[in-house]
């Protein structure tokens, strides 16, 4: 899809460029692309459309940096618990002037496309891309700052009451995000659609519609909002229409060692059957630099992490007779969960195959370069062609069916609706790719080392799937927010990596490891003056920024305990 960018970002330069932030307006330069000569084809609404697709949640492997699978060197000042409220909020998805422009610019199309000539049905197809991307853009709002002004149309000089009104509780808006959802799904094109190749599709529409019902449906019953059925129906309706659709599979080629792995390396993801949407990558034409990124600086998984991988006979480590304990990690990865040693380095990983057919294989541990021991290797690729900066040219997912079929169980076992039928045809079926021992409810026994000791079995085992399968995708930290999770952030095992025992020590050299900490267990700890979490409940939200509140008073209250 980024093939056709360098087609359309001039001209949306020239079509966007002179909005101005002093009058929050969408207006056109007068000696450009004008209004009155704009929408008036179907090459108008595909072209002023194609700016949101940057926009799409590409899943990269390293990106939960801000949650319990992973820790880091560097200090994270908001999950230190330092975060103060700003004068702005320059994110993507802040309150700021930016962080506002995708929603004025869908609203200026959804009030305009209509003027296109062209067949009813095919402008339809693309007002639902424009709905699409608006519920994307405000579920970011929402999730980012809870309650937020619902606006459906661009604003002019005459919008003061909207521009400088109130803002709308959660549930209202995100009532309003559903809408658009539904009416994307009713009304995108058929993924068949061979026009539509790239684009929003159904299928697409549907993916979205399944993540952000789950997120929303969990969110108003664990934060105690209420009204969480519609939500959680949907979510489990989306899902299953993508799976009735027979269209999509979980990607295996009887490599149950291997094919987990690579999955997210591969230079073209079109006719993979795990893919409902992703981001094409192509030599010299569109590169990114994400393998460069992953080498220069390892992601380090957590102990808490790694523990949570059942053994192979699918028993945790704490009830399993398998668990060899983890003195070494060449002990702890014996007969547990193939994806184990497929999304960490173990002895044996290859980090660089060179040409000469030499191979950099792991045999200790990479510590201190990798803070907690466990490298995580999901999204990397060996080949030293993908390291050049900006060159590389693997496909990144955006909306994968293990997800989908994730969000169906965890939304039918919320709906009190997850037999093993369910079972069998979701999380079974992401277990056969590495040749896992099946889910069977019957057998589910507590793991006494859960992270949610009040959960019910069954729930526990599909959220530990979910943080197994999706690891680095994106997904955690929206996870523990939805689940009033937050406190795991404070975990003390999320700083902990693996044992550094004398013995295990005295294998490397002495100036590698001389200023490693351990505990008094010999856990090694990671940087603790500068990797310290504290969790606190009003970071289930960010605070609206104080220039904003002093523009418009309208935003208050502040949100709860900033």
């Amino acid at each position: 899809m980024r093939t056709i960018h360098a087609l359309y970002i001039f001209a949306l330069i020239l079509l966007l460029g002179a909005c101005k932030k002093e009058d929050f307006l969408d207006r056109f330069p007068q000696d450009a692309i004008s209004e009155p000569t704009y929408f008036k084809n179907e090459n108008d609404l595909k072209l002023y459309l194609n700016r949101f697709y940057d926009a799409l949640p590409v899943q990269r492997g390293n990106s939960e940096a801000n949650s319990d699978n992973f820790a880091q060197g560097n200090r994270d000042v908001f999950l230190a618990g330092e975060y103060v409220v700003p004068a702005t909020d320059a994110a993507a998805n802040g309150w700021s002037y930016s962080g506002w422009a995708n929603i004025r610019y869908v609203n200026y199309f959804l009030q305009r496309y209509n003027r296109a000539e062209m067949d009813a049905t095919l402008k339809n197809n693309y007002a639902a891309e424009g709905r699409f991307f608006r519920a994307l853009f405000y579920w970011d709002k929402v999730k980012r700052f809870g309650a937020v002004p619902w606006i459906n149309r661009d604003l002019t000089d005459t919008s003061t009451a909207i521009l400088f009104g109130p803002r709308q509780p959660h549930k209202q808006v995100m009532d309003s995000v559903l809408a658009d959802l539904n009416f994307a799904v009713a009304n995108a094109a058929e993924a068949t659609n061979v026009q539509f190749a790239g684009r929003i599709t159904k299928d697409v529409a549907l993916a979205l519609k399944a993540r952000i019902c789950l997120w929303e449906g969990t969110f108003r019953k664990y934060q105690a909002l209420g009204d969480e059925q519609t939500y959680l129906r949907a979510a489990a309706d989306a899902a299953e229409l993508l799976i009735n659709s027979g269209r999509y599979g979980i990607y295996k080629t009887g490599n149950p060692s291997k094919d987990y792995y690579n999955l997210f390396i591969q230079e073209e993801l079109r006719g993979n059957t795990e893919n409902i949407m992703a981001m094409r990558f192509i030599k010299d034409v569109s590169m990114h630099n994400l393998t460069r990124q992953i080498s220069d600086v390892w992601p380090a998984l957590t102990k808490n992490f790694v523990r949570s991988f059942l053994d192979k006979n699918g028993v945790p480590t704490a009830l399993s007779p398998l668990y060899q304990g983890d003195e070494t990690l060449d002990k702890e990865m014996i007969d547990r969960d193939p994806r184990f040693s497929q999304i960490v380095a173990t002895r044996g990983f290859s980090f660089t195959n060179n040409p000469n057919g030499t191979r950099d294989e792991m045999t200790l541990p990479r510590i201190p370069g990798v803070v907690t021991g466990y490298a995580a290797v999901k999204n990397y690729s060996p080949d030293p062609a993908q390291w050049n900066a900006n060159q590389s040219t693997l496909d990144l997912f955006i909306f994968r069916y293990a997800e989908t079929l994730l969000i169906y169980a965890e939304a039918k076992a919320e709906l009190g609706e997850a037999d093993q039928v369910v079972i069998d045809k979701t999380i079974n079926k992401i277990r056969e790719r590495v040749g896992m021992a099946n889910m069977v409810i019957t057998t589910l026994v507590k793991d006494p080392q859960s992270v949610f000791p009040a959960l019910p079995v069954l729930l526990d085992e599909i959220r530990r799937e979910r943080r197994i399968e999706l690891v680095g995708d994106g997904f955690r930290f929206d996870d523990l927010l939805r689940w009033k999770a937050g406190n795991l952030i404070n975990n003390a095992e999320t700083i902990l990596g693996m044992k550094l025992t004398p013995a295990l020590r005295a294998q490397y050299p002495a100036n590698q490891v001389s200023n490693v900490q351990v505990d008094a267990n010999f856990y090694i700890r990671v940087y603790p003056n500068i990797a310290a979490r504290t969790w606190n409940d009003k970071m289930y939200l960010y605070p609206i920024p104080n220039n904003e509140l002093t523009l418009n008073p309208a935003l208050l209250p502040q949100n709860l305990g900033w």
